[in-house]
Formats: structure tokens, sequence, C-alpha cells
């Protein structure tokens, strides 16, 4: 338990600005971590080992990319007790995003709306931090896993979009645990097009080789992850799942740890928030209201991918119950970002505690 109980601090940080919130949060965060003040807010790791693509994870709870989209805070968020942490969304040369307000709370329903538009300090900025964090020394905090999630620049022309994913690849393999392709998106104009049957092909060939090159000079194969949008019908699903089995199993048909996908980002539904202040405003809805969404989506991929296939739930998770239901949909791992804003640090150890009691006595 940390000692300092979220309850104080969110009223005063809800106070705030959302984005002027998150950027104090982050930026306090970053002077505190690894300084005797982390105390404020650490909690003990829950011990729930697991293994998901070739990779061991110390428990199924990871924190979502987007919170720390420049890798400031990699150490101050691995004391919360997550098993593994995503940074980014990073794209090749730094951008502004969209501009503000881009950012607006819907406490109502426990949810927030962005449209932040992978803002960030490019690719170069993104590798030192990564290279400063400490938990990635070796023998460091317990085995931590660290996801590393790739974009393309706004300026980039869709028809060239894996020309700035090829280049992101490249960057962050070697400091990466999994690499996370981001093609899901609501928030860079087009970017959810390549979750089409051709351009998706396209695009995990162009990864999948590339990733190939860079393993064998490595001596080390990282998986990719495909992180896609909880806004799909059947068939763009079926469409998905056909893409990646054929990506991400070997002759035999079975997985061969090379290649997962992380269910799902946000949402472009309203339907949830009929009526709310800002519930019109444009961007990706996150939170309570996509937890049904994204298991139906968790679902349907599982069903399609059978049952060894790598898949990290994420969306709406805001109780340890919101976590199993992600693991009985069918996911393996889960991820929080908006519930963590909600919650607070507390949420980790509740989801990873009731995921570890589920599944003990599965």
């Amino acid at each position: 338990m940390s000692l300092l109980p979220y309850a104080l601090a969110r009223p005063f940080l809800f106070g705030m600005d959302p984005e002027t919130a998150h950027e104090r949060t982050l930026q306090a965060l970053a002077r505190v971590q690894n300084t005797p003040l982390t105390c404020l807010y650490a909690q003990t790791r829950v011990n729930d080992p697991v293994t998901v693509a070739g990779l061991a994870f110390p428990n199924r709870v990871g924190l979502a990319a987007g919170l720390d989209k420049n890798a400031h805070c990699i150490d101050g968020l691995a004391a919360m007790g997550f098993g593994f942490i995503e940074v980014g969304t990073v794209t090749p040369k730094a951008q502004p995003g969209n501009p503000r307000p881009r950012m607006f709370r819907l406490p109502q329903a426990h949810a927030l709306i962005n449209r932040l538009g992978f803002n960030n300090e490019g690719l170069d900025s993104f590798l030192a931090n990564v290279q400063r964090a400490r938990c990635r020394r070796p023998g460091a905090d317990g085995g931590l896993r660290l996801g590393l999630n790739i974009g393309k620049n706004a300026s980039t022309p869709i028809e060239r979009a894996t020309d700035d994913y090829l280049t992101c690849l490249e960057g962050v393999y070697p400091h990466a645990d999994y690499v996370t392709v981001n093609i899901s998106s609501p928030n860079t104009q087009n970017l959810r097009s390549l979750q089409s049957d051709q351009a998706l092909d396209a695009l995990l060939g162009a990864v999948a080789e590339r990733r190939e090159q860079l393993a064998q000079h490595s001596g080390r194969r990282a998986p990719v992850f495909l992180k896609i949008a909880p806004d799909l019908d059947q068939d763009q699903i079926g469409v998905i799942a056909s893409t990646l089995l054929r990506y991400g199993t070997d002759s035999q048909g079975e997985p061969d740890n090379s290649l997962g996908v992380i269910a799902t980002n946000t949402t472009l539904s309203r339907d949830a928030v009929k009526g709310l202040a800002h519930a019109e405003e444009a961007g990706g809805l996150s939170g309570a209201p996509v937890l049904e969404s994204s298991n139906r989506v968790i679902r349907a991929l599982r069903a399609a991918l059978g049952p060894r296939f790598p898949i990290v739930g994420v969306g709406g998770i805001l109780s340890g119950a919101d976590a199993v239901s992600k693991i009985e949909a069918g996911a393996d791992l889960v991820q929080i970002y908006t519930g963590l804003i909600y919650r607070g640090p507390e949420l980790v150890r509740e989801a990873a505690n009731a995921l570890k009691t589920r599944l003990a006595g599965a």
C-alpha cells in the first residue's frame, strides 16, 4: 500500500484541465522516481508469473501506451506494481499533435476523450529516455517487461506509412521486450485504414521481414503486437485474424511467438455517453464505456485465432472484476490506462490479485 492514497490526490488533479493534470503528474513522477519519495506511491508487485509470446511476465497487468508517450517515467511507473509497461506511441520525427484542448474527462461515465494525435518528442529522444531507465538494467526490478509502441507521423502520407513503422522498428528493437504497431488511433488521419485487408497484409509483411533481419543481426527475436480498434465488425475482425495467422504461426499452424494482438484502442462510438458534457468532442473515448466493445473484439479474436495466439486485453478496466472479464473473454494479459487516472495505483494491485485468484481456481 502506498503512503499517499490516491483518493487524496485525485480532487487536486481533477481540479485542473485534464492535459495539465497529466503533464504535472508525469513531471512529478520523473522528479521523484529512483528517490526515497517513490514510497509515496510505490506498491509491492503481485507475483503471478506467466509466459506469453515467449516472454516471462511477473504478472498479467500492464500499463497501456499513451500515458507516458516519451518514456520519461518508466522507473516511476514500474514502482506501481505493473508486470509490464508500454510506452509511446513514438513517431520518427517529433510532432506537436493536435491543437488544445484535446483531452476531456467524463467523470459520470469514468471515461476520457482524447484527440492528442501522437504528440511526442521523436524517436531519438524517446530512445535516450528508454536507455536511462534503471529498471532496464540487468537484474533490476524482477523481470519487468517493456513494450515500445510505434506509429507514423501525421505529415507522412498513408501510402508511405510503412516507411515510418520500419524506421521506428529499427530504432526501438534493441531496447524492447516487445514492439507494438499502433494502427488504431482515431486521431491520425486515415491511420485506421491500415486495418483493411491489403494494407494490413502489406504492412505486416514488411514488418515481419525487417524484424527477421533485426533478429538475425541481434540474435534475439522480439515479438510484435498489433494494436487494433474496438470499432470493427465481425468481417473486419475476421480479416485481421486471418492476416495475424498468416504471419504469426508456423508451418503446422501453431503460434510461433512472433506476433500477437492488443485489443483494443479507444472508440469513436458515443452511444454509452450520450447527453454527458464533452460527449460530442472529437477523438477516442476510453474508460468504462469501452469495456464490453473491447471484450466483444477479444472474444471474436480468440474464436478466430485459437487458444494459444497471444492476446492482450485493454479497454474499460476500472476494477479487478473488469480485469477478470478480459481474461474470461480470451485475453492472456491486460492493460490499464484510464482506470489508473480514475482509481490510481491501487487498481494495479487489485487487478493483479483478482487475476491471480481467478486463474488459481481455473
